[in-house]
Formats: C-alpha cells, structure tokens, sequence
C-alpha cells in the first residue's frame, strides 16, 4: 500500500477532487489516514471534515457523492489527486459545480461565473 507522509503535515494532507471527465477541479479539502483508507477501500471519496472534526463521506448528506475514477499522490507523498465522477451534478455544499465558482475580478472583488446546481437549504434543511 501506498505510504503517505501524514507526519509531515500534521495529520492532514490536501486532497484535491478534479472531474475524470473534463479536468475541472470541483474542491480542495483534507485526508487523514482514516480517510484515505475509507477512500481507498470503498471507491468514494472521505476526507476529514476540520469543521467538524470527524471523518466526512462526501455526498453521505446530499447524495452528491464522488466516485473515484483514479487517485494520484504527488513527488512529496502529501498531496493527492482523485479524479473522480461526481453524482448529483455539484461538488460545492453552496449548490455549485465547483467550489472554485468565484473569480477574483480587476478591482479585487469575486464574481460568480457559475450557475447552481441545486438550491442547499433543499438539500441540507435544518
């Protein structure tokens, strides 16, 4: 199996989700060993909610679940790649493809330059 370098980094490494289809980068969050194990052996991306501090199985909640197509570590071993299929059509817990849907604009400002998927308090009531 694959060692990655969790000490090195406290923990956590980045994990970041990119769709096997077209290349776009959906969202950037953690693993930790817990996580890349479950990721590994279940073809569904976990990661570590640091928020929440505890093990989070992406689309578990929404049913946007991410399907694991191929998993890259990079050079260091504490950074990885999954390039997945991403169910329900949205990565972003705010109803958008991507989480990376704002661009930073000339005066410094963001703008969205994405459409939502779905509306999240339908998806996430409270």
């Amino acid at each position: 199996m694959v060692e990655l370098d969790f000490e090195k980094t406290g923990g956590l490494i980045p994990a970041i989700a990119q769709d096997a289809t077209d290349g776009r980068v959906l969202m950037m969050a953690y693993m930790n060993q817990l996580a890349w194990e479950k990721t590994l052996s279940t073809g569904q991306a976990h990661y570590w909610s640091r928020s929440r501090r505890e093990l989070w199985h992406k689309g578990g909640t929404s049913g946007h679940v991410q399907q694991v197509v191929a998993v890259f570590v990079d050079c260091d071993n504490d950074t990885i790649l999954l390039q997945v299929n991403q169910l329900g059509g949205a990565a972003c817990h705010t109803g958008y493809r991507s989480c990376f849907y704002r661009r930073v604009d000339d005066q410094g400002g963001l703008t969205v330059v994405d459409e939502k998927v779905f509306d999240p308090n339908k998806v996430y009531p409270k």
